[in-house]
């Protein structure tokens, strides 16, 4: 049997007790990613084909017709779920990547507040967590 030596003086490496929720994080944002973003293309999808499916508000500051709500909802949800995929083979690209959109779907929901009040905020906390997971995660290879 052949016994490993180190030198004296020598420690372990000790692991990061937070690595492991960070990982877990990540795999966890990237099935939100996809999973997100396809809500968001259905989203975009209702709002594309009837405009009547939320209701209309009043006077809001940002008038944008629900068609063109549909539109962004729908560009910005394939994209996400892209790069949710993306994220869960652990590419690079898919990490900074799903920071940006993330950032922009955020911006996005808070703006569709007032059609979908409750839809929206839950979506702008995922939204956060995936920012979070994302920026946190240092190491490179497969998620899961």
């Amino acid at each position: 049997m052949s016994q490993q030596t180190r030198p004296v003086g020598a420690t372990p490496p000790v692991p990061d007790p937070a690595a492991g929720w960070v990982t877990g994080g990540v795999a966890f944002a990237g099935v939100l990613m996809l999973c997100g973003g396809v809500l968001a293309v259905l989203q975009g999808i209702a709002g594309i084909v009837e405009d009547d499916w939320y209701l209309t508000v009043g006077d809001y500051v940002y008038r944008v017709s629900l068609t063109g709500w549909g539109w962004i909802h729908l560009v910005i949800g394939l994209l996400v779920a892209v790069t949710g995929a993306g994220v869960l083979k652990g590419a690079e690209w898919a990490r900074i990547t799903g920071i940006v959109l993330a950032s922009l779907s955020l911006v996005t929901q808070f703006l569709f507040l007032p059609y979908a009040p409750i839809w929206s905020v839950i979506m702008i906390a995922l939204d956060v967590f995936v920012i979070w997971a994302l920026a946190a995660y240092r190491s490179s290879g497969r998620v899961l």
